[in-house]
């Protein structure tokens, strides 16, 4: 690994010269463009994304990149299914019934195209965490029979203990992957249960109700399939924190002494007695959304068949007429999440243009869509890559830059699970920082972004957490993250973004040089 990291970072001095700054001039311009009123907050399917991506091309076009798509364009075509559902939602418990509203109390979803579902009567079972790990000897399930019930499930995972430091994590836990939504819903799916509810506690997730009610409340998408999502129930949904306490006491349980008894290995599902009574009548719509795809190819006959993949999701939340205030106030803007993000790649994709000679390997860029909607722009590039995927060395994503200014430290999601970590090291060791774990494992940040489809599918990734310690980047957590409120500030220190542009370069720069690429580090749960 020395030699290889000697050679990878002797091939970057070599292009250092060559190599442009990033221009934090440009790459705020393109923040804003992309964060405008005028582009209406990005949703697929709209004039919104049309102006995303026709922007994009447009850049790619002036860079000089070569069209990533089969057809000799930049758009990849995304076949998805809109549907609104409209929800009621009532529990009975001893002939009472209590009856919540949609939003203010829970928010329920389908990603199936039917015009109705209903689950009337479904038996509602507290499985703890949802989790089942015999490699961490933890099944909240113990065998139960579960087919046709609703699951009501903790958010994140549980506390795993290292055994014989019982006041730290257990190292072998995968650190956020067993508490992410879409972990727990296709365990409920598997087992055959007909819904499944997650309780949303702030505290714990890191961030308001309301960043639920903005994500999973109003449209959601599906990929278009014959079959329905094998990895997701019927129905899916959260649950607010105060109406599980009430379910619970309803119940005549106690939702927090479940919850400490959900803490402990020796945990049972526990029937809470009460039936559910959910009906969604839904309003779908079949439509056609796009990534855009471009690509340089390697200089190298044996390698250019090769590829380091760098993505970026270009969607956001689009408009909600229904909030108060002018129009601006109505618009999901998504500055930070994701049009720097965005940014970002077309900054790194200008550093490479510039290089008087390609990478060995192919640079594929792809700005996915519907990532806001469950990753789905980046699971179709996965299923129909440009370049097939068990040649994709390494996919570097970004989600989110650091607009609060510099950093001594880098924090890499995901770090321990393969070698690329090595490839992010040497890089941000040329910049005088450290590289350290992510550092709020069960937020689990590296399961939330598009390079979860590309690991699952077996690609070592790249994934830095925008990180400043910064109190500003903690109050964007906590008011203007999937919020109206997401917009360009003008006290943004975008010095923070560069470095993190030049790492990113860098360390993809040397995996597609290298002579050997990126792996996974044995153990690693996506080890191919």
């Amino acid at each position: 690994m020395k030699s290889l990291l000697s050679a990878a970072l002797m091939a970057v001095c070599v292009h250092a010269a060559a190599q442009p700054k990033p221009d934090g001039a440009l790459l705020l311009e393109q923040i804003t463009t992309l964060a405008s009123d005028a582009f209406e907050g990005r949703a697929p399917g709209t004039q919104g994304e049309t102006l995303t991506t026709d922007y994009l091309q447009q850049q790619f076009r002036q860079l000089g990149l070569a069209p990533g798509n089969a057809d000799g364009g930049y758009l990849q075509a995304v076949p998805l299914v809109g549907i609104s559902s409209h929800p009621t939602l009532s529990y009975s418990k001893g002939g009472q019934t209590t009856q919540l509203k949609f939003g203010d109390d829970y928010i329920a979803w389908t990603a199936r195209a039917d015009a109705q579902l209903e689950l009337n009567g479904s038996e509602l079972v507290f499985v703890g965490y949802g989790v089942q790990a015999p490699a961490l000897h933890w099944d909240d399930y113990k065998g139960a029979s579960l087919r046709g019930k609703t699951l009501v499930m903790l958010i994140n995972e549980p506390p795993l203990r290292d055994p014989k430091r019982p006041a730290a994590r257990d190292a072998k836990a995968a650190g956020g992957w067993y508490g992410r939504w879409q972990y727990k819903l296709a365990m409920a799916a598997r087992l055959g249960a007909a819904g499944a509810l997650i309780v949303h506690e702030p505290q714990s997730a890191g961030y308001p109700y309301e960043v639920v009610v903005n994500s999973w409340g109003r449209e959601n998408f599906a990929l278009k399939t014959a079959q329905p999502e094998p990895d997701l129930p019927a129905v899916a949904g959260w649950l607010r924190q105060a109406r599980a306490h009430e379910l619970f006491k309803a119940a005549g349980l106690d939702f927090e002494e479940l919850k400490r008894k959900a803490q402990g290995r020796d945990f049972r599902p526990v029937p809470l007695g009460v039936t559910l009574h959910l009906a969604l009548v839904n309003a779908t719509r079949e439509l056609t959304s796009h990534n855009v795809v471009a690509q340089i190819p390697g200089a190298d006959p044996q390698l250019r068949h090769e590829a380091v993949v760098y993505s970026a999701h270009w969607d956001h939340f689009g408009v909600d007429d229904t909030l108060a205030g002018p129009r601006t106030q109505q618009i999901f803007h998504g500055a930070v999440d994701n049009a720097s993000g965005v940014a970002a790649l077309l900054q790194i994709a200008r550093a490479y243009q510039a290089l008087p000679t390609p990478p060995r390997r192919s640079i594929v860029f792809v700005a996915t869509t519907a990532h806001e909607r469950g990753l789905l722009g980046a699971q179709y590039y996965v299923r129909h890559p440009l370049i097939p995927i068990d040649k994709t060395v390494l996919n570097i994503n970004i989600d989110g830059m650091n607009v609060w200014g510099r950093s001594r430290t880098v924090e890499l999601s995901g770090m321990g699970k393969s070698t690329a970590d090595e490839l992010v090291k040497a890089a941000a060791g040329k910049q005088g920082r450290v590289v350290r774990p992510d550092s709020n494992l069960s937020y689990g940040s590296y399961y939330r972004g598009d390079q979860l489809a590309f690991a699952r599918a077996g690609v070592p990734t790249i994934y830095l957490r925008s990180n400043s310690g910064s109190g500003k980047q903690l109050y964007y957590t906590a008011h203007q993250f999937h919020t109206v409120h997401d917009t360009v500030q003008p006290n943004w220190n975008l010095a923070g973004a560069l470095d993190d542009i030049q790492l990113l370069f860098q360390a993809g720069h040397q995996a597609a040089q290298a002579k050997q690429p990126p792996k996974w580090q044995d153990g690693a749960e996506f080890q191919r």
